[in-house]
């Protein structure tokens, strides 16, 4: 598994980040401890969860399977429930206790909330690091605007920047490809991203026109038959560019992904060994830029905006400033 400089933190992770929402959920605590066995053979040593998964016992199981290991990997978790301070002390607390560890690398703000104070839970965050609990901080979900706010309110007092943001990013979600993306790039912030596969439809186990396999996600979750309706000829497209290369068409769908520039980590999440080593094998291919454009249009998923000028493609722009030195 190759790595990668994670964002300006001088850290380097592995290209691909482990996601464990599964654990607990669809795989029981002897197959994740063989995913997290197989995953560190193999060189993926990041590794996100969040303690709202299964109400923390993802995080129980982690610190469980985790015993003697803890140290090889850099772990992420999330603030439950709320953004104001006491609930982020408290939930920091709550995590490590679960995960048996005395501090994580990155600690983050799960959702952005209504009414919220940056001012507080900025502070609330910099307590955090420097007690020792995690080593950075950062925010999920995060526009663009409200993550630079936070950070000048922690220049200005000293404290911890945001360090990383987190949000979902395929060949139909891409939104982030306005503001957020150039802003990373910018400005050092690593970026990862969930939802590479968008719940299975880019994976390759939906078809359009066939029935959806019975031990599917798309059984029990009504937007995966929304989606092939909506974009089935895409998602056609996308099986027969898989065939013609060779590779499957999660495999594109993930290198589409961390082919992108600002792009830092695609999380996978996998709920079986069988999962885990076809995810890690995906990882190796590499799109040239005519791939990339190929795979775009099959879905014409792009942020459209109505303008007379360039306004649009400035927000989109990673040339309108000179690129950071190297760290």
């Amino acid at each position: 598994m190759k790595t990668i400089s994670f964002g300006s933190t001088g850290e380097t992770v592995s290209r691909m980040c482990l996601g464990t929402m599964m654990f607990g959920r669809r795989c029981d605590e002897r197959e994740a401890d063989a995913i997290l066995g197989l995953a560190l053979d193999r060189g993926v040593t990041f590794l996100d969860t969040a303690a709202m998964y299964e109400n923390g016992e993802t995080e129980a199981i982690l610190g469980r399977i985790l015993a003697g290991r803890r140290d090889r990997f850099f772990i992420t978790t999330k603030v439950h429930r709320s953004v104001d301070g006491a609930t982020i002390r408290a939930s920091i607390d709550e995590s490590l206790a679960r995960l048996r560890t005395d501090h994580v690398d990155l600690y983050m703000i799960h959702w952005p909330a209504t009414g919220m104070r940056p001012a507080e839970m900025m502070e609330a965050l910099n307590d955090v690091v420097a007690a020792g609990k995690a080593r950075f901080v950062g925010f999920c979900n995060c526009p663009a605007w409200l993550f630079a706010h936070c950070n000048r309110i922690a220049a200005e007092n000293g404290w911890a920047p945001l360090v990383c943001n987190q949000l979902p990013y395929n060949l139909l979600e891409r939104g982030i490809e306005v503001e957020i993306l150039p802003q990373a790039v910018a400005e050092g912030v690593a970026i990862t991203t969930y939802r590479a596969l968008l719940a299975g439809l880019l994976a390759g186990k939906y078809r359009p026109g066939e029935p959806l396999p019975s031990d599917a996600r798309g059984q029990t979750d009504a937007r995966i038959g929304d989606w092939l309706s909506r974009y089935g000829e895409g998602v056609a497209k996308l099986h027969a560019m898989a065939a013609e290369m060779g590779v499957q068409p999660g495999h594109l769908a993930t290198a589409w992904v961390y082919g992108r520039e600002g792009v830092s980590t695609p999380i996978v999440g996998v709920s079986s060994l069988e999962q885990l080593r076809s995810a890690i094998d995906g990882f190796e291919l590499e799109l040239a830029a005519e791939q990339r454009d190929r795979l775009s249009s099959f879905f014409g998923a792009e942020v459209k905006e109505e303008a007379g000028g360039r306004f649009p493609e400035l927000r989109r722009s990673f040339e309108l400033v000179s690129p950071r030195p190297a760290e």
